[in-house]
């Protein structure tokens, strides 16, 4: 048996209880789930495609490559070979298995942030690998590293990794040969920064060879129910990567991939969806700082990464007996132990019923 950690959110069960027995009900902002219709244009596509009786392409259509390729350059400012682009059944998915799809394993490092998405540890787990994470790459001296995972906007804090420090990570890796995995997820959401994607010509120096970019829809259009991601980057690591899922049968469903393909069409609902997070995070940002928080990072994303200066669980029992339920930062990781994780993926009703309580408190 692999030795995997504990499912950290099952340790908010007695707090998640305190806060659904609040009179008005809970606000429930722990996890990051989309709460907002899905797009008009992204259903009627997967209605038009549900006779669909046959094995779908693990390499995902042409057309759904096309359109996310076309994605990148139209929203930023990549240009990416539609060869070097494939479907995966959601991104935590890609995240958890991505060492094992590229061979990493026993005697291997794989390389994440200090504060991070617990799945990156799970899947150095799962490959057998040590699962090693740091914010200093050079501390690693000459030794010998396969994968490399960086993550901006990041899941939980929001920070956004300026494209010089991006750069600096690819030269550093490709003087090792390692492999760059970039968790793109949030990259549309950027508020007080601008998130920049691996893949960038400022980043890359204008060749994907040995990056990657993670990418999802769940927050983007609202597909978090529907599983639809890709990974786009290297052509010979995309290579590399379907042949693996090809006998594993990792494959997105057809309707799931002509769903992706009018996601990625159309900006118009990405906009829209926008705009509500924008507004949920003002009203929410400034109740907390007005309740005694202090919010750090979350230039971007969907998460605020706020502390009053006590321990993460002495402020989930605070903001529990408020009636709102939030993510200790511990689950991402020791430097965390002084924040929560804030989400504003609530409807705008809950939204309001968490700041008029911070308010009021």
């Amino acid at each position: 048996m692999i030795a995997l950690p504990d499912f950290p959110w099952d340790s908010l069960a007695s707090y998640k209880s305190t806060a659904e027995a609040h009179p008005d009900g809970i606000a429930d902002l722990s996890v990051g789930t989309p709460v907002d219709p899905v797009p008009e244009v992204v259903r009627r596509a997967l209605a038009d495609a549900a006779d669909s009786p046959g094995y779908p392409l693990t390499y995902g259509t042409a057309r759904l490559r096309e359109a996310a390729a076309g994605w990148l350059a139209r929203r930023h400012g990549v240009t990416a070979d539609p060869a070097g682009v494939l479907p995966t059944i959601g991104s935590k998915e890609l995240v958890a298995w991505l060492p094992t799809l590229l061979g990493v394993g026993p005697g291997d490092k794989v390389i994440f942030p200090a504060l991070a998405y617990p799945t990156y540890d799970v899947g150095a787990r799962l490959a057998g690998a040590e699962p090693f994470p740091t914010d200093g790459l050079l501390s690693l001296g000459p030794e010998r590293v396969p994968l490399v995972w960086v993550n901006s906007p990041s899941n939980p804090t929001g920070k956004v990794l300026p494209a010089e420090h991006l750069a600096k990570v690819v030269a550093w890796a490709r003087e090792r040969g390692a492999i760059v995995a970039s968790d793109e997820c949030y990259i549309e959401l950027g508020w007080e920064k601008r998130p920049v994607s691996i893949l960038h010509p400022d980043v890359s120096g204008g060749s994907h060879e040995g990056l990657l970019a993670v990418h999802s829809l769940s927050k983007r259009s609202n597909l978090a129910g529907y599983r639809a991601a890709f990974v786009a980057g290297d052509p010979a690591l995309v290579k590399r990567l379907l042949e693996v899922r090809k006998h594993a049968g990792m494959i997105v469903p057809e309707p799931v991939q002509a769903a992706m393909t009018a996601a990625l069409d159309d900006d118009a609902h990405a906009d829209e969806q926008r705009e509500r997070y924008s507004a949920r995070r003002t009203a929410l940002r400034t109740a907390l700082e007005s309740a005694g928080w202090r919010v750090d990072h979350s230039e971007a994303g969907l998460y605020l990464w706020a502390t009053d200066g006590t321990g993460c669980w002495d402020q989930v029992a605070r903001l529990a007996k408020l009636g709102i339920l939030v993510a200790p930062g511990s689950f991402y990781g020791t430097a965390g132990e002084s924040h929560v994780r804030v989400a504003i993926t609530a409807t705008d009703e809950r939204i309001a019923a968490a700041v008029a309580r911070l308010t009021t408190e």
